[in-house]
């Protein structure tokens, strides 16, 4: 069932036209990603379907029993009560009915003689009416959801009495999204409900979401977090709206696919206009009275051809591409029992090793010190105890998700070539322009870039650096979804080595090969991209239930992964090289087989009985053999 649409909605800023004839509908209990670059107008979208901005033209339909809930990416939330009273307040209608309850048993208690004993019937019938109001509004559970809501989004129940007045604005937003995720809507639009959210906390939100009977649309930059909510997608491109089936990934191949059909079909339309042109010109090159009336025959046919549009082409993205300068030795990193506190212990007795080629992920809960341990490598603050050493040929570049290496009174030219005076104007400004830094945009002022901007500029200062093992601090933070896939197959093809702390999923799904779960008191490895990690962790969870294993038999050494890693890769060179043997070997038979059945019909072998038999066995025993190749190829192949 429809119960939200659009026709033809425009919405403009002055002469800037934002949306444009934007139509879509939205079925009940659909959960749509809303994707598109930053600008793109998504948060107008939504302003728009909730009536907080004016459309210059079209139409809104909203099925009367539509309860909308709208969670802003900066919702401004203020409140001088607690947590907890801030939650309650959802259910104030629910505390009124327990409020009426009291007061009706302390009326009924009060009831002791004949006359007052007349007037207890209607009282107690209002008092079962008032007793199943409460149930179907969820009385006797009320305050576990507040508590089941507040601990999935992080918050201790010592925290329950702070006033909300006294939080961090991201603090202030996980509130408010509590709120919203507590009342009785039935239809959410989330506008970056991820922002200021740790991972547990998101795949908490994620679970959530996904089993709530309600209609959804959620704006993410949150790739892994579309996938797993969302079953539909619209895409605001270029002022339009394109729907999707299916969650981010599927719409990424199905746009792809789309693109080249269209690109397809606007080139082959662009090569017979171009060809009938020609005719067309060729015919009035003859000057004849007959080639002229066939010149404007074609001409006619050729103006009622429905020209398709060139396909929208995706606006420049980032040009990024890590060199490393010189090859490092196979052992880049050594961590030996590394401890670290401030006022209170970060994590204590941590050991691993990092090795050349690896892209390793360093994830654990916020506070446990990730962002430190990369500092201490990178040497910018001491650990208390413990050894970090790198290896041979090894050159450190660091990206800090702070970016405190920019000096903010620098122009973004000043910035990289005070950093690497050997570049010369030109070469410098082709790698300014690259990184979307065209022309007189070289001479902005880095205190006044955006976010984004900034990272793009610490990112070509890392890139300019040939380092050869890379330090990353959230680096896809500020990025537009464009930009982080540019970055993504950057560091896939980057051939030095990667550790790195993000809160990004997709990001990290793609890029790490290894994921280091930093814990206070050990670490725990996995061999693997951050799904392994997810689905081993869940193993170890089901195991961990019924039996306490002790740290040496959960804590693998990064050396016995390496060793276990050069072991999958050379038995997977083997398993190739014993592929394209049996595929030369069927070839063979088919061909022999081939042979046999042209000197089986030639006359002199077809005459010649004892011959034939000899033929027919063999052919029978290469066909007997061939299916045992096949049935070999067939496992290799898997």
């Amino acid at each position: 069932m429809i119960i939200l649409s659009g026709k033809n909605i425009k919405k403009s800023y002055g002469i800037d036209v934002i949306l444009e004839d934007i139509s879509f509908t939205v079925q009940e209990n659909d959960k749509i990603g809303i994707v598109g670059v930053n600008g793109s107008g998504k948060s107008t979208f939504f302003n728009i379907i909730t009536g907080s901005l004016e459309r210059e033209n079209g139409e809104i339909y909203i099925s009367k029993n539509v309860r909308i809930g709208y969670m802003p990416q900066n919702p401004g939330f203020e409140s001088d009560n607690t947590i907890f009273d801030e939650m309650l307040a959802v259910f104030s209608h629910v505390i009124q009915i327990e409020k009426e309850i009291c007061e009706l048993e302390m009326k009924i208690s009060r009831l002791d003689n004949p006359v007052d004993k007349k007037a207890i019937e209607p009282l107690l019938k209002t008092y079962a009416i008032l007793q199943e109001k409460y149930k179907e509004n969820d009385g006797f559970g009320y305050k576990s959801r507040i508590r089941g809501v507040l601990k999935g989004l992080s918050f201790l129940e010592e925290d329950y009495d702070k006033p909300v007045s006294a939080l961090s604005g991201g603090q202030k937003t996980r509130v408010a999204l509590g709120k919203i995720l507590l009342q009785d809507y039935n239809m959410l639009l989330l506008d970056e409900p991820t922002n200021s959210l740790d991972i547990q906390s998101v795949e908490w939100l994620e679970e959530y979401l996904k089993n709530i009977r309600c209609t959804m649309l959620i704006i993410s930059h949150d790739r892994y977090f579309l996938d797993i909510v969302t079953n539909k997608t619209f895409e605001i491109e270029n002022r339009t709206l394109r729907e999707y089936s299916g969650s981010y990934s599927k719409y990424i191949k199905e746009k792809q696919q789309l693109r080249e059909i269209l690109q397809k079909d606007y080139a082959g339309q662009q090569k017979e206009i171009s060809r009938q042109k020609a005719i067309i010109a060729r015919f009035r090159q003859y000057n004849r009275e007959k080639s002229i009336r066939q010149a404007e025959s074609r001409e006619k046919a050729l103006a009622r051809i429905e020209k398709i549009d060139k396909p929208y082409s995706f606006s420049k993205n980032i040009g990024l591409k890590f060199e490393s300068g010189i090859r490092s030795g196979n052992d880049v990193l050594f961590i030996e029992n590394l401890s670290k506190s401030f006022e209170d212990l970060l994590f204590a007795n941590i050991s691993f090793e990092v090795k050349r080629g690896e892209r390793v992920a360093l994830l654990g809960p916020n506070g446990i010190g990730k962002t430190t341990m990369l500092k201490i490598i990178a040497g910018i603050i001491k650990a208390d105890t413990g050894n970090v050493r790198l290896g041979t040929n090894v050159i450190e570049g660091y990206y800090d998700q702070e970016q405190e290496n920019l000096n903010y009174d620098n122009t973004i030219i000043d910035e990289i070539w005070n950093e690497y005076p050997q570049l010369n104007q030109t070469e410098l400004r082709t790698k300014l322009a690259a990184f979307l830094f065209p022309e007189e945009d070289v001479f902005k002022n880095i205190g006044k870039l955006s976010g984004g901007e900034r990272s793009r500029v610490a990112l070509l200062k890392l890139i300019l650096s040939k380092s050869n093992f890379l330090l990353l601090d959230e680096p896809t933070n500020h990025l537009d979804i464009p930009s982080k896939e540019a970055l993504e197959n950057a560091l896939i093809n980057y051939s030095g080595t990667v550790l790195l702390v993000s809160h990004d999923r997709y990001f990290l799904n793609k890029t790490a090969t290894r994921v280091i779960e930093l814990k206070q008191d050990s670490c725990l490895q996995y061999n693997g991209n951050y799904s392994y990690y997810i689905n081993k962790r869940g193993l170890s969870a089901d195991c961990m239930s019924n039996l306490k294993q002790t740290e040496s038999e959960t804590v693998i050494s990064a050396k016995n992964d390496w060793l276990k890693q050069k072991e999958e890769e050379s038995n997977l060179r083997k398993q190739q090289r014993r592929l394209e043997a049996v595929e030369s070997e069927i070839t063979q038979s088919e061909e022999l087989i081939k042979e046999i059945d042209e000197m089986l019909a030639s006359p002199e072998i077809f005459s010649d009985h004892v011959k034939c038999q000899e033929l027919h066995n063999k052919k029978e025993d290469l066909k007997s053999g061939l299916d045992t190749l096949y049935e070999e190829w067939s496992k290799l192949s898997e």
